[in-house]
């Protein structure tokens, strides 16, 4: 039986990359993601080892998932709005939380019963969101749910640490070429393509949970 790989915003950059590995090494993978469009080539390619899911982390318990079981779980979608903090407002903190902590965090508890024994759960956030890293005006949304997500992998672990052989891991990445990262920092070229960062998740995910637990990796050649 093969193993299977659920992973949120599978429709571009990092995620897209992502899904092209776990695909290419002969794994079932569920893409949770709002815009299907990107994904329907791969779609035709790999037929029944891809399942789409239209899923919105701003709406989660709108969705009825799939029954598939889940080795490992990559909460890969996220949220970034670029402005000052003093013009911030309530609903661009919602918009930012809701993707990258309350809709991971929701996604994960539904998922508990369908977890295996040995499931890996994987958060892709940011070198930002770590204690102690360069911080810059304008990513305090942003850097701050990030921290969130980071901390919340910790007492994830720590919920499930004496019940079950779970592992909940973060990699903080630092600068990567994609989308996101042009909104964030207009103009700036990273050193690493989403590609050349894929196989590094995909070997990560589907190896790391046996030697490591409720441990936060930042991953970074450079952070702008």
């Amino acid at each position: 039986m093969k193993q299977v790989a659920w992973i949120t915003g599978g429709s571009r950059g990092i995620g897209l990359a992502t899904v092209k590995e776990f695909l290419q090494n002969d794994w079932t993978v569920i893409v949770l993601t709002r815009n299907l469009d990107p994904l329907s080539g791969l779609k035709e390619e790999y037929g029944p080892n891809l399942e789409l899911v239209v899923y919105d982390l701003e709406n989660p318990i709108q969705t009825n998932l799939p029954s598939y079981s889940v080795d490992v779980l990559i909460h890969n979608a996220g949220a970034l709005v670029n402005k000052p903090m003093v013009e911030m407002t309530a609903q661009d903190l919602q918009y930012c939380y809701s993707v990258n902590v309350f809709g991971p965090y929701m996604l994960t508890q539904r998922l508990l019963p369908q977890l295996s024994d040995n499931a890996h759960v994987v958060a892709i956030s940011s070198v930002g969101g770590v204690q102690g890293s360069v911080k810059f005006p304008g990513l305090t949304n942003y850097s701050s749910s990030k921290g969130a997500m980071n901390v919340l992998m910790e007492c994830f672990q720590a919920e499930f640490a004496d019940s079950s052989q779970w592992s909940f891991n973060t990699l903080a990445l630092g600068a990567v070429q994609t989308e996101m990262l042009s909104e964030a920092f207009p103009g700036y070229l990273a050193p690493l393509k989403p590609e050349e960062l894929s196989p590094f998740i995909y070997n990560f995910a589907s190896s790391a949970g046996q030697v490591m637990r409720g441990k936060i990796i930042p991953v970074s050649l450079s952070t702008p």
